[in-house]
């Protein structure tokens, strides 16, 4: 595993640190005081554009880096879900490994795989027992519906 840097761990740190705080029910309410405040102290300013502009200024750069900071966060957090999945679907010996990496897959791709799950869940409900499990992989004698998939994939590698 590569060595994170001082500051690399340092920055981390600090979003995490920031994000964490930014969604805290306090945190919402100080802000709402401080706006509150703001809006208060407009009357003794008389609604100057200096007394906008602060306001302005402080909104427009809170938000641009919270954008940013709830992105890193999002990113982070969608890579350990997926992570997280990838190893159920690998520990799972009925699971097809192909959807390890589902998440490298073209919209395309997705959508074919999707209706594949779509179509075998009619497939299921015609089964005797609710508890029998199918996978992509799987080989089903009653219907070709992996067979259909995995054609439609290839057209699709092969249009791109």
């Amino acid at each position: 595993m590569p060595q994170r840097s001082n500051f690399s761990h340092a920055i981390e740190n600090a979003t995490s640190g920031i994000v964490l705080f930014a969604g805290k029910t306090s945190t919402v309410l100080i802000i709402l005081i401080l706006v509150i405040c703001w809006g208060i102290s407009g009357f003794f300013l008389n609604f100057s554009s200096r007394w906008q502009m602060v306001i302005e200024i402080a909104s427009s750069v809170i938000t641009i880096l919270m954008v940013f900071l709830i992105l890193k966060s999002q990113n982070k957090d969608s890579l350990s879900i997926q992570l997280k999945l990838n190893e159920l679907v690998a520990a799972n010996e009925k699971a097809s490994n192909r959807l390890v990496n589902v998440e490298g897959m073209t919209e395309e791709e997705l959508m074919i795989i999707q209706k594949y799950y779509s179509r075998l869940g009619e497939f299921a409900k015609k089964q005797d027992s609710l508890q029998q499990s199918h996978s992509i992989d799987e080989v089903h004698e009653e219907h070709s519906i992996k067979k259909e998939m995995e054609q439609e994939l290839v057209e699709v590698k092969k249009a791109e």
